[in-house]
C-alpha cells in the first residue's frame, strides 16, 4: 500500500508547531519580564493609532456623511492620546484602574467634540478588566461603556443613524468583553487541568510510597516468621545437643541432625521469599509452597524435638479452606510456638488446636509456662514483633487476637478468623 502525503497538511502542521512554541516563547519572556508585554502593546497602539492623528492633525470627520469633529491643536492631541494609551500599561496588575483612567480621558474628548483613533484603547482597557478584573467589576464597567457609547452615538447622529451607530459600539465593545471573557475561561481551564495533573501525580507518588511500605512491612513479617522460629529452634536444639554431647553422645548427634533439617528447611523458605522478590517468574515456583494446615503436624514435630510437649488437635472441615487461610493459620500457630519455646523453654506443655466452625477459624495454642523456678513469661504489655504480626495477619481476615496469661499458669493466644472475608493471595508469590 502506497502512502501519499499531503504537503498543504505538512505545511500545516508545521506551522502550528511554529506558532506554538512562538507562542511558548513569548509566555516564557512574559513571566520573565511582565513589563514588557503592556509596553510592546502601548507600541503597537502608538504606532497604529497615535502617529496617523498626530500627522495628520486628527480625524477630520466625513463630508458624506456630514460628521464634523473638532480639530484640536497638536499639544491637546498629544495630551489626549497619552492620556488613552498610558495606562495600558497597568492593565493586567490594576486592570479597573486602567479603565477608569481610559474612561475618563474617553469622555473628556468626546466632549469636546474631538474624534481620535486612540479611543481604540478603550476596548483593550475592557478587554482587560473583563480578563484580569474582579466579574463584580465588570457590570459597572459595562454600565460606563454603555454610557459612552450614548454619548458617541449622540455626537455622530447628525451623519449616522443613532441605531446604526450604537449597534456598531455595542458590537465593539462586546466582541472586546467576549473576548476577555473567554480567554479568562480557558485559562481557568488550563490551570485546573494543571492542578489536576499535578494533584493525580501526588496521589500516585503517595500510592507508590504505601505500597512499597505495605511490601516492606509483608515482607518483613515473612522474614520475621521464618527466621525468628527456625532460629529459636535451632538454638534450643544446639543447646540440648551441647548438654547431652557429654552424657549422651548418641542424643547430641541426633539434635545434630534436627538442626540440619531445621536449617535446610528456613533456608528453602528463604530462597522462596527472595525469589519472589528478584520476580524470577517461573524459577520461584521451584522453591518449596509457603506452608499450610497441612504442615502444622511437622511444626509441632520440629518444637518437640526442642523439648517442649506439643498436642495438635484439629475439629470440623479444614480441607476446604484456601492456602491463604492456611498460611494464616500456620504463621499464627508457628509464632505462638515460638514465643512458648522463647518464654517458657524446653520443659513446657503446649496445646494446639484449630476448629472450624460455619464461616470462623479457630486458632487457639496455649501452654503450660515454664516449670517452678524458671523464668516467667513476657508480660502482656510488652508486645513484640511477633504478636503484632499475628494481629496484622488475623486483620486481613477480619479476626481477631487474644493473648496473655492463662487463669491455671501459662500463657494463651487465641484468634478467629472471618473465613468470608475477601483478601488478596497472601502468599508473596506462586507456591
Amino acid at each position: 500500500m502506497t502512502t501519499v502525503s499531503h504537503p498543504s497538511a505538512s505545511s500545516s502542521g508545521d506551522l502550528l508547531g511554529r506558532l506554538a512554541l512562538l507562542g511558548q516563547r513569548v509566555r516564557q519572556a512574559d513571566r520573565a519580564r511582565p513589563w514588557l508585554l503592556d509596553a510592546a502593546v502601548v507600541a503597537v497602539v502608538v504606532l497604529l493609532f497615535c502617529l496617523p492623528d498626530l500627522l495628520h492633525g486628527g480625524v477630520e470627520g466625513s463630508r458624506e456623511h456630514r460628521l464634523h469633529f473638532t480639530r484640536l491643536p497638536l499639544g491637546a492631541t498629544a495630551a489626549l492620546q497619552a492620556g488613552l494609551v498610558l495606562p495600558l500599561l497597568w492593565r493586567r496588575r490594576l486592570p479597573t484602574a486602567a479603565f477608569a483612567a481610559v474612561m475618563t480621558v474617553f469622555v473628556l474628548q468626546w466632549s469636546l467634540g474631538a474624534a481620535l483613533r486612540a479611543d481604540v484603547a478603550l476596548l483593550v482597557a475592557l478587554y482587560s478588566l473583563a480578563l484580569h478584573g474582579r466579574l463584580r467589576q465588570l457590570a459597572w464597567a459595562c454600565a460606563a461603556m454603555t454610557a459612552a457609547t450614548g454619548l458617541v452615538a449622540a455626537e455622530v447622529a447628525g451623519g449616522l443613524p443613532v441605531g446604526d451607530a450604537l449597534f456598531f459600539l455595542f458590537s465593539a465593545a462586546t466582541a472586546a468583553v467576549a473576548l476577555g471573557i473567554a480567554v479568562r475561561i480557558r485559562r481557568a481551564q488550563l490551570a485546573g487541568l494543571r492542578e489536576r495533573a499535578a494533584r493525580l501525580e501526588i496521589e500516585r507518588d503517595q500510592r507508590s510510597r504505601l505500597a512499597a511500605v505495605t511490601e516492606r512491612t509483608r515482607i518483613a513479617r515473612e522474614m520475621h516468621d521464618i527466621v525468628g522460629h527456625n532460629l529459636s529452634v535451632i538454638v534450643t536444639l544446639a543447646d540440648g545437643g551441647a548438654y547431652a554431647a557429654r552424657s549422651s553422645p548418641e542424643r547430641g548427634r541426633e539434635a545434630l541432625l534436627l538442626i540440619g533439617d531445621t536449617s535446610r528447611q528456613a533456608l528453602g523458605e528463604l530462597r522462596r521469599v527472595l525469589g519472589v522478590l528478584r520476580d524470577q517468574g517461573e524459577a520461584a515456583a521451584e522453591f518449596t509452597p509457603q506452608p499450610g494446615i497441612t504442615d502444622l503436624d511437622g511444626l509441632c514435630a520440629r518444637i518437640r524435638a526442642a523439648g517442649p510437649q506439643v498436642v495438635y488437635s484439629v475439629s470440623g472441615d479444614l480441607d476446604g479452606l484456601d492456602r491463604g487461610v492456611g498460611l494464616m493459620a500456620y504463621r499464627i500457630v508457628q509464632e505462638s510456638l515460638t514465643n512458648t519455646l522463647k518464654h517458657a523453654g524446653p520443659d513446657t506443655r503446649a496445646h494446639v488446636s484449630l476448629s472450624s466452625e460455619g464461616a470462623r477459624l479457630r486458632v487457639l495454642v496455649r501452654d503450660s509456662g515454664p516449670p517452678a523456678g524458671g523464668a516467667a513469661p513476657a508480660p502482656p504489655d510488652r508486645e513484640g514483633h511477633g504478636l503484632s504480626g499475628i494481629r496484622e495477619r488475623a486483620a486481613l481476615y477480619g479476626g481477631t487476637v487474644t493473648a496473655g496469661p492463662a487463669p491455671g499458669g501459662g500463657w494463651t493466644v487465641e484468634a478467629v478468623l472471618d473465613l468470608r472475608t475477601d483478601t488478596a493471595d497472601l502468599t508473596g508469590g506462586p507456591a
